[in-house]
């Protein structure tokens, strides 16, 4: 498995590669808003923290370019709710 997430631009995704299988976090920009759309772990690989290491790549992201964050996906929506420090990021409902 690869140590740090990958931005993949051409796909609007962070990944993650564990072996020859990835897991990701997809995105949609809309202007200032990052829609975190969809989480994906293969089966195999479930529990061991990889979608949390993406979506918080995707976080950071968002962070760093001044975005607001739109957690469409249930796994993002959940990780804002474990984590108070990205809370400044969410996209007012």
């Amino acid at each position: 498995m690869d140590a740090e997430p990958f931005h993949n631009r051409s796909a609007s995704r962070f990944e993650i590669t564990t072996g020859s299988a990835k897991a990701f976090a997809e995105y949609l920009e809309q202007g200032n808003v990052l829609a975190l759309t969809h989480t994906y772990v293969p089966p195999e690989f479930r529990g061991k923290g990889l979608a949390g290491i993406v979506v918080r790549a995707a976080l950071e992201f968002a962070r760093q370019e001044r975005k607001h964050v739109d957690p469409q996906c249930s796994y993002a929506a959940a990780y804002f709710d474990r984590h108070p420090e990205f809370a400044d990021l969410r996209k007012a409902p």
